[in-house]
């Protein structure tokens, strides 16, 4: 009988625990991947094929020269695209809406040369096109898109459309999170600096984070960041909290949220690391203090100019004992508020701050307990978690604060699983690089979010392939149970419901994109996607 010496014993206990491990899902290797392009015109156009302008039943469908069947269905609106040898995911896809047509009552179809083909609707004629195009190439557009109609003052502001869907008439008007939206752009161009090194990806990181720093001097109130602003003269705001600076000439939006704090340090912690500007990371580091340290002589709270918390701006246990349902969430975000300051300044103090809160205080467990306090499931609280997740697992070398982060992470990544989310899924694996992640499943979502980001009204629940809950969600909509391909459902950032699948307004406005180029840069700096 061969008996193990304890050498040999941990060895082979070793070896066994790595043959049962999960293995650490493979990178994606990306390709061009068809991108649909649509284009209006009228019935007369010359352009238009003289087999587009008579009507027929259209229910036999129409083969494209690719081999795909284009089909409308009798008494259904819209138009599908069916093909057998696509990937499962793309074998069934769906055309309708001012995204795709001019209206959904299709009355002819015809291929054209390149796989795409002529629509006639009773409203006009819609050339549909689907072009291969990279990942790369789509992220070029979506940065065009923001310098273009989305870029006020550096900020990533809202675009509204005088002319629905005519993104000529494009207005500059604030939003309530500007602060959060500048950041996750920022974080995105700063990514994209460190894997191209390329000068206008550096330009526009630096000009984002130069909006985020001004947010916290306009206010006057040194670590008092305000939401958004204005400048005299520019369309005015029909709500929230503002303020004139002393000199009159910006109005800025106070009652600053945990969003816009999230946001910053997020932002600051990835240009700090990534940047080679030293002047600006030395702005970044003292914007930093400045924000901590308000927040913590504050008793763990955002202070506003009346000397009050801001609704969303508290962290402290007292705001925990009266409504219990925030302080999963909040534990999080302030330990990280701190861990990134501690990394940031390299001073003790905060440190010791963090080891305070996180066991003196107990938020190291509380952040355990989401299940038991939240009430609701609000997807704009799985943005609000995973990017403090993403800090705290850069920094934090502790192997017990470790698996309390990552057993906490587990928790979110319960629901978040099943949302495809390329953000969520980089994020996670950053933490647990060895879990089981459908990263091909994640790809699948950036490849098919559409280039064309305007609201279009969209509506989805006709279909028959639509498995529904039988529930609505927080705010009383309809919420299905099946995963539509982003490019089917309405244009939305990683905080909204994704299986609420009826949506738009009427083409009134633009969303940015940065909600893409995040996703894709930061997979593309961890080496989740390779190829491009």
């Amino acid at each position: 009988m061969k008996v193990l010496t304890p050498l040999r014993l941990v060895v082979l206990t070793l070896c066994l625990f790595a043959a049962r491990a999960p293995a650490a899902p493979d990178p994606v290797r990306l390709a061009p991947y068809p991108q649909k392009f649509r284009t209006f015109f009228t019935i007369t156009d010359p352009v238009v094929p003289a087999a587009v302008r008579k009507d027929a039943d259209q229910s036999a469908g129409v083969r494209a020269t690719d081999g795909a069947l284009w089909q409308a269905t009798a008494g259904a609106p819209g138009l599908w695209r069916l093909d057998d040898r696509a990937p499962a995911r793309d074998r069934r896809q769906y055309f309708a809406g001012k995204r795709y047509l001019p209206d959904d009552d299709v009355r002819q179809i015809a291929p054209d040369a390149d796989g795409g083909v002529w629509v006639r609707t009773r409203a006009g004629v819609a050339h549909l096109e689907l072009r291969p195009m990279t990942l790369a190439q789509k992220s070029v557009l979506m940065v065009q898109n923001v310098q273009q109609r989305h870029d006020r003052y550096g900020m990533l502001g809202d675009s509204h459309l005088a002319t629905p869907g005519d993104l000529s008439t494009n207005q500059h008007v604030d939003n309530d999170n500007n602060g959060l939206w500048t950041a996750i752009y920022a974080a995105a161009e700063c990514f994209r600096y460190a894997a191209t090194k390329t000068p206008d990806s550096l330009a526009n990181a630096r000009k984002a984070v130069e909006a985020l720093l001004f947010l916290e001097e306009v206010t006057g109130t040194r670590g008092f960041p305000a939401r958004s602003y204005i400048r005299k003269g520019d369309r005015m705001p029909t709500d929230g909290e503002w303020h004139w600076t002393a000199d009159g000439r910006i109005y800025w939006k106070g009652d600053t949220s945990s969003d816009e704090i999230v946001g910053h340090f997020f932002a600051f912690s990835i240009a700090y690391d990534l940047l080679p500007d030293a002047a600006l990371k030395q702005r970044i580091v003292a914007t930093t203090r400045r924000i901590m340290d308000h927040i913590v002589s504050n008793g763990y709270h955002l202070i506003d100019v009346d000397g009050k918390p801001t609704l969303w701006g508290k962290w402290s246990p007292k705001y925990f004992q009266e409504d219990p349902e925030d302080s999963a969430l909040n534990a999080l975000e302030l330990l990280s508020f701190l861990k990134v300051t501690a990394h940031l300044t390299g001073d003790a103090r905060y440190d010791a701050e963090y080891r305070k809160v996180a066991h003196e205080l107990g938020y190291a467990d509380l952040m355990l307990k989401l299940f038991e306090v939240r009430k609701e499931l609000n997807f704009s609280d799985e943005e609000l978690a995973m990017l403090p997740f993403y800090t705290v697992f850069r920094y934090e070398r502790d192997p017990a604060m470790l698996d309390r982060y990552r057993r906490a992470m587990d928790l979110w990544w319960r629901n978040m699983e099943r949302e495809l989310c390329p953000l969520w899924s980089f994020i996670y694996l950053t933490g647990r690089p060895e879990a089981k992640v459908d990263l091909p499943g994640a790809v699948w979502t950036l490849y098919r979010m559409p280039i064309d980001q305007i609201k279009w009204d969209v509506k989805n629940t006709h279909r028959t392939d639509v498995v529904w809950t039988g529930a609505a969600d927080r705010h009383g909509r309809r919420e299905a149970v099946t995963l539509l391909p982003p490019d089917e459902r309405p244009v939305m950032r990683w905080n909204a419901n994704p299986f609420v699948v009826d949506g738009g307004n009427g083409g009134r406005s633009e969303s940015d994109g940065g909600a893409f180029l995040l996703a894709y840069w930061l997979g593309r700096h961890h080496k989740f996607l390779l190829g491009e």
